[in-house]
């Protein structure tokens, strides 16, 4: 059974940090690319940064990039998304998910294309 689990969220003051996990079980993260994606109240699931299968490449969503950064650790089946200066609007429900069928060495900031979610983290952003 493939299955994603997300952990580390919480609420944090404007500028502090939070670092995600996600670890996956049923699968090995060698042949899926890792997606995080968020949805804050009102709003549609926007990507916010992924990991190809290689572990090679990256990318962020602009409104993170140079704030977050994306990282896997293969022995322990588990992708991290360190955020740091977080802001208010970074407020949201974060979510990862796995493409089966992943871009050779690439990945994509699209929903999609994501075939397993886990069931999400809330990090909420204020004073």
């Amino acid at each position: 059974q493939l299955q994603l689990v997300e952990s580390g969220g919480g609420s944090v003051q404007p500028g502090g940090s939070l670092r995600l996990s996600c670890t996956a079980s049923g699968f090995t993260l060698n042949y899926y690319a890792i997606g995080w994606f968020r949805q804050a109240p009102g709003k549609e699931r926007e990507g916010v940064s992924c990991i190809s299968s290689s572990g090679g490449t990256t990318n962020y969503a602009d409104s993170v990039r140079g704030r977050f950064t994306v990282s896997r650790d293969i022995a322990k089946n588990t992708v991290y998304l360190q955020m740091n200066n977080l802001k208010p609007e970074d407020t949201a429900v974060y979510y990862c998910a796995a493409d089966r069928h992943p871009l050779y060495r690439r990945c994509v900031l699209t929903t999609d294309r994501m075939d397993y979610w886990g069931k999400g983290t809330l990090v909420t952003v204020s004073s």
